[in-house]
C-alpha cells in the first residue's frame, strides 16, 4: 500500500512474509550454494560490482550527496548562497510533498546549514554531517511526534533539530539559554527521547512499542538510531535479546562509520583498528539485494519441505548468510536483518523505510547502513578525529579557532605522569573505555600501545576487566569520565571493593563539564563512590597535586583507589608561587610526581597569608572572627582568593585555608584543629550533595565538635539541581561555587553581613 508521503512509484524492495516458491527448484540452488560456500566461491553469486549498485536497479549510488556539493577540489569550501528547500520546512510535515530530486537537493542545504552554524558555536560536527541523508529520510517517511525516533547518543541530532522547528535557535547551540548539544524532551516534542550516554535507544524505543501497543495507539512506529560505537555496550544487547524474545514492534538502524572510539585509530593493545570485534563483523557484512532474494526464496521454501530436511536446509541458509552476509547474529537475536546499504543513498533509503513503515509484521527489524562520519564536508572527511567535536573554525579552510593557553591540560599531565610510571614499572597498565583521547589513554597508547587496552563503550567490562588484571598482579588505571564511571558501579562495589582489588579508577571530568550539559557532569562520583567501604577517595588542587597523586595511586597495593579531577588546565608557575605558595626551584614546575601520605592533608594558608605574616597573628583575636576554609580538589584556587580578598577588606577577621586531599580516608587530625581553633568551618568541593563535605560533617558529629555551639559549619557543594549547557565559569556563578560566593559565605557567618529573612508571604 501507499503511505502518506509516497510520491513516487517503486517495486517491493522485500517481503518480512515470503511467498511460496518453486521446491525442485530451491532444493538445487540450495545445494548448489552450499557446494560453492564450502568451496570459497561465494561470488559467483554476489558480483564484487554489484556492491555499488542500488538495490532497485540504479546504478548511481552514493551520488545524493555529491551531485550538489560545492567542494570537490580543495579549499576555500563553501555551500550554497541560498536554500530555497530548507528555508520551506519548519517541521517535517512541510517535507511530505517533496519529490526525490527536492529530497537531495534538501539533503545538501542541511548539511551545509549545519556546517556553517556549527563554525559559528562548535559543537558535534562529523556525528551530524554523517547521518544527513538518514534524517531526511526519516523524517519523510514516518510522522513525528506520533512516531518516535531515538537518537543514540544524540550528539548526531543536529540535522534533526533543524528539521523540527528550531533551525532559528542554532546560534545558541550548547550555550546558557540556547538549545542542548543532544535531545531533550522538555525543549521539544520531537525529541522523542533524551540522550548523551550511549546504548539507550533499543531499551527505550521497545518501551515505547509496548506502551504504543497497550494503550492501543493508532500508530506504533519506533525507530532507533545506533552507532557502530554505541552498539558495542552490553545494554544494547541486552535490549535486542528482549526485543527478539517478545516480538515487538521497532526498528533499529545500525549506523556504521567505523568510528567505534574517540578517536578511532588510538596505539592500542589491539592495534590501530577500531575497538570491537562487532565492528570488524559489520563492517565485513556483503549482503546484496540478489542475494537477500535469494535467501527470501530459500526461506519460502523451506517451510514446504519436510522438518528433517528444513533443519538441514536452513542451517545451510544460516550457513551461507554468516559467511557472505553475516546478518545470522542479529536474526538470531530475533532480528530480520536488512543490509547493508548506502545511508546516503536517498533512493534507497526511502524506499525500504516505507516497506518497514507499512509492514504488518511484529516482527523487529536492524537496518544496517553504512555512512561516512564528517561526509561531505572535506576538512571533516580527513581529519583523524573526523572533527568529531570542535571549537568555532573557519569554513573555508576547516581551521578550529582554539584559545591559546601555556598550561598543558589536567588529562595531559596525567597521562605523561602515567607515562613516566610505566617506564619504571612495567606493571602499569591503562584502560579507556572507547574515550582515548578524553582521557590521555592516546598519549600513553603511543608510548606503551600493548598496555593500553580500549574495550569500547563498555565500562561494566572495563571495571571487571581490571580488576582482574588486578589479581594477576598487575597495576591497572582504569580512565573513565566521572559522569560515565554511574555505568559501572555494580562493578567497583562487587568487583573491586568486596574483594579489596587494588585497581586504580581515574575520573576525569570530575564536576562541571561546560557545553555539554547535564548528562556529561561529573557531580556525583563523590556521593556514589564515597559510601563504599575500602576506596581510598583523593583529588588534586593543582597539577603538581595530580602528579603527586598519579604516584601515590600507583604506588598503593591495598586496595582500590579513586583520583577524580575536572575538565580544565593548569595553573602555571607563577599562580603556583604567589597564590598556592609553592617554592618551585628556578620557577620550574616539577615534572615527576612524588607519593603523597594516604590520608593526610595541609595547610595552605595561614592568617595574615600564604605565609603567615606578621600581623596574622593580630587578627581572629576572637573565636567567630576566625575562619577555616577546608577544600577538596580544584576550588581550592578560589578559597584561596576569597582568603585574601576578606583579610584585605576586614582587619579583624583571620582566614585559614586548607587542602583536604582526600575524602576517604579524611585527615581527622587536621579535622580536629581547624573545628578546634576555628569559629567557622566552611567545606567546599566540586560535587553533588552527599559527597565530602557530609562526610566532614558527619564526622564532627560523631565526634562531639559541634556539641557546644560554638562552631558553625556550611558545606558549600552543588546544589540539587542539573546544570544545563554553558561555560564553566557560568556554571560555576551558578552552583555558588566563585570566590565571590565563598567570600559572601565567610562575610554572612562571622556576622559582617545581614541576611534578610523572608517571610511566607515572600
Amino acid at each position: 500500500r501507499k503511505g502518506k508521503g509516497d510520491n513516487h512509484d517503486h517495486p517491493p524492495l522485500f517481503n518480512l512474509e515470503p511467498t511460496s516458491q518453486n521446491a525442485p527448484t530451491m532444493r538445487v540452488l540450495g545445494g548448489t550454494l552450499a557446494l560453492l560456500l564450502a568451496a570459497g566461491k561465494a561470488s559467483a553469486f554476489v558480483p564484487s560490482s554489484f556492491a555499488n549498485t542500488a538495490r532497485n536497479g540504479n546504478n548511481n549510488v552514493g551520488t545524493a550527496s555529491s551531485l550538489h556539493m560545492a567542494a570537490e577540489s580543495g579549499p576555500p569550501y563553501s555551500g550554497p548562497s541560498v536554500k530555497p528547500i530548507l528555508d520551506g520546512i519548519e517541521y517535517p510535515s512541510d517535507m511530505k510533498n517533496l519529490g526525490m530530486k527536492d529530497l537531495k537537493q534538501l539533503a545538501h542545504e542541511l548539511r551545509w546549514e549545519v556546517i556553517e552554524a556549527v563554525s559559528k558555536t562548535g559543537g558535534h560536527l562529523s556525528s551530524s554531517l554523517g547521518v544527513v541523508e538518514l534524517t531526511v529520510a526519516l523524517h519523510y517517511v514516518f510522522d513525528m511526534p506520533d512516531d518516535d525516533i531515538i537518537w543514540d547518543v544524540s550528539h548526531q541530532c543536529y540535522p534533526h533539530k533543524m528539521l523540527t522547528g528550531r533551525r532559528n535557535r542554532f546560534e545558541k547551540l550548547r550555550q546558557l539559554g540556547g538549545i542542548s548539544g543532544f535531545c531533550k524532551r522538555k525543549e521539544s516534542e520531537y525529541d522523542s527521547f533524551g540522550a548523551g550516554h550511549s546504548t539507550t535507544s533499543i531499551s527505550a524505543a521497545q518501551g515505547m512499542s509496548v506502551g504504543k501497543a497497550m494503550l492501543n495507539k493508532r500508530r506504533n512506529n519506533n525507530i532507533a538510531v545506533i552507532g557502530d560505537g554505541a552498539i558495542t555496550g552490553g545494554m544494547a544487547f541486552e535490549a535486542m535479546n528482549s526485543a527478539g524474545y517478545l516480538k515487538n514492534r521497532m526498528i533499529v538502524v545500525l549506523n556504521d562509520n567505523g568510528q567505534v572510539s574517540l578517536p578511532t585509530g588510538t596505539q592500542s593493545a589491539g592495534g590501530v583498528i577500531p575497538a570491537s570485534q562487532l565492528s570488524a563483523y559489520t563492517s565485513n557484512l556483503l549482503v546484496s539485494k540478489p542475494f537477500q532474494d535469494f535467501r527470501d526464496f530459500a526461506k519460502s521454501f523451506n517451510r514446504l519441505l519436510p522438518e528433517n530436511v528444513q533443519e538441514v536446509n536452513k542451517r545451510v541458509d544460516e550457513y551461507a548468510r554468516g559467511l557472505v552476509s553475516g546478518g545470522t547474529l542479529f536474526e538470531e537475536l530475533g532480528f530480520y536483518y536488512v543490509g547493508p546499504l548506502d545511508g546516503h543513498d536517498l533512493d534507497n533509503l526511502v524506499p525500504i523505510l516505507e516497506k518497514l513503515r507499512d509492514s504488518d509484521s511484529n516482527k523487529p527489524v536492524l537496518l544496517h547502513i553504512k555512512t561516512e562520519k564528517g561526509k561531505g564536508y572535506p576538512p571533516a572527511e580527513q581529519a583523524s578525529d573526523k572533527m568529531h567535536g570542535v571549537a568555532k573554525f573557519d569554513v573555508g579552510t576547516g581551521q578550529q579557532i582554539k584559545g591559546k593557553s601555556s598550561a598543558p591540560s589536567f588529562t595531559s599531565i596525567f597521562a605523561n605522569t602515567l607515562i613516566d610510571q610505566a617506564t619504571e614499572d612495567r606493571s602499569v597498565v591503562g584502560i579507556t573505555a572507547a574515550m582515548p583521547g578524553g582521557t590521555g589513554m592516546d598519549i600513553f597508547g603511543r608510548r606503551f600501545p600493548k598496555r593500553t587496552f580500549d574495550v569500547g563503550i563498555a565500562e561494566q567490562h572495563a571495571v571487571t576487566f581490571a580488576a582482574g588484571m588486578a589479581c594477576e598482579g598487575l597495576k591497572p588505571f582504569c580512565c573513565i569520565y566521572s559522569t560515565f564511571m554511574q555505568r559501572g558501579y555494580d562493578q567497583v562495589v562487587h568487583d573491586v571493593a568486596i574483594q579489596n582489588l587494588p585497581v586504580r579508577f581515574i575520573l576525569d571530568r570530575a564536576g562541571l563539564v561546560g557545553n555539554d550539559g547535564p548528562t556529561h557532569h561529573g557531580c556525583y562520583d563523590l556521593a556514589y563512590l564515597g559510601c563504599i567501604p575500602n576506596l581510598t577517595i583523593m583529588s588534586p588542587s593543582d597539577e603538581i597535586e595530580l602528579r603527586n597523586m598519579v604516584a601515590t595511586c600507583a604506588a598503593f597495593d591495598d586496595g582500590p583507589t579513586v583520583l577524580r579531577y575536572p575538565r580544565g588546565t593548569g595553573y602555571g608557575s607563577d599562580k603556583l608561587q604567589n597564590l598556592f605558595g609553592y617554592e618551585l626551584e628556578d620557577g620550574e614546575i616539577p615534572t615527576k610526581g612524588e607519593v603523597v601520605p594516604i590520608g593526610k592533608g595541609r595547610i595552605m594558608r595561614k592568617p595574615g597569608g600564604i605565609n603567615g605574616e606578621a600581623n596574622g597573628n593580630t587578627r581572629g583575636k576572637e573565636k567567630k572572627d576566625r575562619v577555616a576554609i577546608l577544600s577538596f580538589g580544584t576550588r581550592l584556587h578560589e578559597a584561596l582568593i576569597a582568603a585574601n580578598e576578606v583579610e584585605e577588606k576586614d582587619p579583624d577577621i583571620a582566614v585559614t585555608v586548607a587542602d583536604a586531599r582526600f575524602m576517604k580516608p579524611l585527615d581527622i587530625d587536621m579535622i580536629r584543629e581547624l573545628a578546634d581553633e576555628n569559629g567557622v568551618l566552611i567545606t567546599v568541593e566540586e560535587g553533588s550533595i552527599g559527597g565530602f563535605g557530609d562526610h566532614v560533617l558527619h564526622f564532627l558529629t560523631l565526634d562531639g565538635a559541634l556539641d557546644d555551639g560554638n562552631l558553625k559549619v556550611r558545606p558549600m557543594v552543588l546544589p540539587d539541581t542539573y546544570f544545563e549547557a554553558g561555560t564553566q565559569q557560568e556554571q560555576y556563578d551558578m552552583a555558588g561555587l566563585n570566590s565571590q560566593h565563598i567570600r559572601g559565605t565567610i562575610l554572612r557567618l562571622t556576622e559582617r553581613v545581614q541576611v534578610p529573612v523572608l517571610s511566607e508571604q515572600d
